[in-house]
């Protein structure tokens, strides 16, 4: 069997640096991989072109490109996870009598590959493959939390990655980062009324084996309809079956990123 090119096997070499390391320049990356700098810029060209790779102009350097999250995701929705969410989510949504879905991500956006209807709840715009803003959603903020700051910046780089839909929601980097440590910090994400005025949601990372945020768990409702001692509830039971998932994908320990 022919072995790659050496310009296929560098560009690999270099894509892999950057993922593992985070937003990175060129002069580490020739340095790193002992790869002549003139020789470098042209690969990340080929990668840039290709969506790949991304320049963070602001901090010349260069991070994982959007192409590159849209691979991941769409093995992800091919993977396993749509298998073993389904019982786990019908559970949640028959024990709080509230709408779920789990989303995955793709771009900075997310898809919904799974929705459960609680009876005698109101529709939602989350039907199976529609796609939202993930800085919106309470499941993409999920995801979006537990990412690196180089995948997030590569994501959102500036005020022209933000969308809005109901004037609520974060509208820049600085905004959305703050946002996140909060989600960290909690371990919830939550919206209220970012995507559709007068509905509120909570949701939770799944993690892979990797520790990878492999999707969001949610769960949607009418919004100022929950007491605060029903609010409480829902989250454990949200939690509870976030590990559950977590724990199905191979992420025995329960760990999370850092």
């Amino acid at each position: 069997m022919p072995c790659p090119t050496p310009a296929a096997d560098r560009a690999l070499d270099i894509l892999d640096y950057i993922a593992a390391h985070g937003n990175t320049g060129a002069a580490a990356i020739s340095q790193e991989l002992g790869i002549p700098r003139s020789s470098v810029y042209q690969l990340l060209d080929v990668l840039i072109r290709h969506g790949l790779v991304t320049h963070i102009d602001e901090e010349r350097t260069f991070g994982i490109g959007l192409k590159a999250f849209e691979l991941a995701s769409a093995y992800s929705r091919h993977h396993r996870v749509s298998r073993m969410a389904h019982p786990v989510l019908a559970r949640l949504v028959d024990e709080t009598g509230e709408n779920g879905h789990l989303a995955v991500l793709h771009g900075n956006e997310i898809i919904y590959v799974i929705e459960e209807r609680a009876a005698h709840r109101p529709p939602l715009v989350s039907n199976v493959g529609v796609r939202l803003p993930s800085h919106l959603t309470a499941s993409g903020r999920a995801i979006l939390a537990w990412l690196s700051d180089g995948q997030l910046a590569a994501l959102y780089p500036s005020r022209n990655a933000f969308v809005d839909r109901t004037g609520i929601g974060p509208k820049s980097p600085t905004e959305l980062r703050a946002l996140l440590r909060a989600v960290r910090q909690s371990g919830f994400a939550q919206e209220h009324g970012d995507v559709t005025l007068g509905f509120d949601s909570y949701a939770v990372p799944v993690f892979d084996y990797n520790h990878f945020p492999i999707a969001g768990l949610a769960l949607t409702f009418v919004g100022g309809s929950l007491r605060p001692h029903q609010e409480s509830r829902l989250k454990a039971q949200l939690k509870r079956a976030g590990d559950e998932l977590s724990h199905l994908l191979g992420n025995a320990d329960g760990t999370v990123p850092r």
